[in-house]
């Protein structure tokens, strides 16, 4: 099958005058998901009940759910899923109208549908049209209009309100002509992403091997020297000179190695705590409340200059040609690391737990030379730099397959048939 562009001369506000507006229940069928006994639910098992958490932007994410099932009654057989069917959440999100929380089940086997979510089953629709006609925005608008009870992320949508929503119904062939430009995109896009985890589990492996010494770069070898950390870091307070007119960048540091982010700007007046600290490039900050969660980061360029709080301890090498603070930004994300930040941190419970940073700086590290240190940043950076530029790779090749969707159909542009 050849498909071209062939702009369609119709309104923008109209279907091509081949298409029809039908409703849902008149091509597809719609279940409601079941009420499972949670008490039977256990971490393993041959049946897997999914759940709302389960359905995220095209994929579905099993390992955020342990609810197994092993024996099955009659009643309950009836909830398993099939491949084709597409799930969409009742409850929350999918009524934003930007976007929903859906999935087209694929391969999978012994899937069980939970309550809030429906499953639409095609009668007399092309299946794979189906799946990316609920991901318009004319079918969520609708959706978003036809929640009842709850607000926000607990808006409910009940089966026969999307039974009765009012979808786009090209021809048959011309249905099946865009689900097959569509999938070529996703396909296109899946495999983007899973060279992108292939990259993010290679330079996991080179974090830990390169950075605990495990593996050595070619050239470098002989015995890493141990240090404390009370050694290799110094803290910097930089006090601000306050002014109740100034307005001051503040920011924080995310969470699992996540980096630094601005978190918002206040004038000193509505700053209750009237203790800030300036960052400087090349600080690295440690989150005294939030450190075991690996809330820790290297300030870069782009914030320097910028607000902390006295809830952040900063500190900088005592000697910048025996440690590299980029190395040192790289060491932090490794597990070891993590483990004595836990180590060194007290409380009853992980959320309160308080970092004793004069506890951590007694702990040590081994340090490869200045040149080692200097190779491995350059070995991770590229690594890094690798994985970012397939992410916006990712990003664009979204953009473009929605551009193709808001195009193909709404029947702005029609795809030639031979």
């Amino acid at each position: 099958m050849d498909t071209v562009y062939n702009t369609n001369s119709e309104s923008k506000t109209s279907l091509p005058i081949d298409w029809q507006k039908v409703k849902l229940k008149d091509v597809a069928e719609i279940k409601g998901g079941f009420a499972f006994d949670s008490s039977k639910f256990r971490k393993q098992g041959l049946y897997q009940v999914i759940k709302m958490s389960n359905l995220y932007e095209n994929t579905l994410d099993l390992d955020r759910s342990q609810s197994f099932l092993d024996n099955l009654t009659e009643r309950e057989k009836e909830y398993l899923l099939d491949k084709g069917d597409v799930l969409i959440t009742l409850t929350g999100t999918i009524g934003k109208r930007d976007y929903g929380y859906s999935y087209q089940i694929q391969n999978e086997q012994n899937l069980l549908l939970n309550q809030r979510i429906a499953k639409l089953t095609a009668l007399s629709i092309d299946k794979k049209f189906l799946y990316y006609e609920v991901k318009t925005k004319r079918f969520l608008n609708q959706f978003f209009y036809s929640t009842r009870g709850g607000t926000g992320n607990q808006a409910n949508v009940g089966t026969q309100d999307v039974a009765s929503i009012k979808i786009a119904y090209p021809p048959l062939p011309e249905q099946r002509a865009i689900a097959h430009v569509l999938s070529l995109m996703d396909t296109t896009i899946n495999k983007n992403n899973q060279l992108i985890a292939q990259k993010e589990l290679r330079k996991k492996w080179l974090m830990q091997n390169l950075l605990t010494g495990k593996k050595r770069l070619k050239g470098f070898n002989g015995e890493r020297e141990e240090y404390s950390y009370s050694k290799l870091l110094k803290i910097v307070k930089r006090d601000v000179e306050w002014d109740d007119n100034e307005l001051y960048n503040l920011i924080s540091v995310r969470r699992r190695s996540g980096g630094i982010f601005y978190r918002e700007a206040l004038f000193g007046h509505q700053i209750k705590v009237k203790g800030l600290r300036n960052a400087n490039e090349g600080d690295f900050l440690f989150s005294k409340m939030q450190i075991l969660h690996g809330a820790s980061a290297l300030v870069t360029k782009e914030f320097a200059g910028a607000k902390i709080s006295g809830s952040y301890i900063a500190v900088v090498a005592k000697d910048k040609e025996n440690l590299k603070m980029e190395y040192f930004q790289w060491y932090s994300q490794i597990p070891y690391f993590y483990h004595q930040t836990y180590i060194s941190s007290y409380g009853v419970h992980i959320e309160k737990m308080t970092f004793d940073f004069e506890t951590f700086l007694q702990l040590k590290m081994k340090l490869p030379s200045y040149e080692e240190q200097t190779a491995i940043v350059q070995v991770l950076q590229a690594a890094n730099k690798e994985i970012q530029l397939l992410k916006s790779k990712t990003e664009k090749l979204r953009e473009q397959k929605k551009g193709m969707m808001q195009v193909l159909l709404t029947g702005k542009k029609r795809l030639k048939i031979n």
